[in-house]
């Protein structure tokens, strides 16, 4: 199954200069939010593909105009075609407004989980807005991760946790994929595809067309995570700039 994480950041390629088949593929659609509801509802119309998300905590708006046509998964595990999803959006809460947790109020929204995740035995992926403490975060209190995130993870072994918040363009050297145990990490920021059954991932965010697709599914490179192939560059840029 071919997953498209997005978060932060709304891809002018998919909104502003939208051409038929740039979804193609893509069977699944997951906003880590602080995306317009405007953009969510665009992205799930045009790629008739089921879209899931969490809030951000730019998304106050989501409240009187929540993104028509696509799922919320706060605070649920949310099953698709077998695969486990759990939800918990929001940041460390730096400000007064909606979707925003002291580190306490994430622990009491876990513990609350128990008889769901008992329910469905865990769960595949975890999606949030936040990262976990000390794991793509950063030192401000608006961008410092939940540590509670990390024994939920450890006690689960999702194989993927996707998160947002992390903007790649803030010179906060955040990575964009790495791994914390088992469990491959994700930032979600713009745009990521990956596939989940191979675990191939592309650095640049998408191997879906990647020529060197195949390639890469033999090479079986460590970690599973990479392209092998500067013509998927070549691909990547062409597609940016059409």
């Amino acid at each position: 199954m071919k997953i498209m994480a997005m978060s932060d950041v709304e891809s002018k390629s998919l909104w502003d200069f939208y051409k038929k088949g740039k979804l193609s593929g893509v069977d699944l659609i997951i906003s880590c939010g602080d995306l317009h509801p405007e953009y969510l509802s665009f992205i799930e119309t045009v790629s008739n593909m089921p879209l899931l998300y969490v809030h951000g905590n730019h998304d106050e708006k989501y409240a009187k105009h929540p993104p028509e046509g696509c799922e919320c998964i706060e605070d649920r595990v949310y099953v698709h075609n077998g695969i486990r999803i759990l939800g918990l959006g929001g940041s460390m809460r730096y400000r007064p407004g909606l979707h925003q947790y002291t580190e306490q109020d994430m622990q009491r929204r876990i513990r609350k989980l128990w008889l769901k995740l008992r329910r469905t035995r865990g769960f595949d992926i975890l999606v949030t807005h936040a990262p976990a403490k000390g794991f793509h975060d950063g030192d401000d209190l608006c961008h410092q991760g939940f540590e509670a995130f990390l024994p939920l993870i450890e006690q689960y072994q999702p194989k993927y946790f996707i998160h947002g918040h992390m903007h790649m363009d803030y010179g906060l050297k955040t990575p964009r994929v790495s791994q914390l145990g088992s469990t491959t990490v994700i930032n979600a920021y713009d745009t990521f595809r990956f596939d989940y059954e191979t675990g191939i991932i592309c650095p640049a965010g998408n191997c879906l067309d990647c020529p060197a697709r195949e390639e890469c599914l033999k090479s079986k490179t460590e970690n599973r995570i990479g392209c092998i192939s500067e013509r998927f560059r070549e691909t990547q840029a062409a597609e940016n700039s059409a």
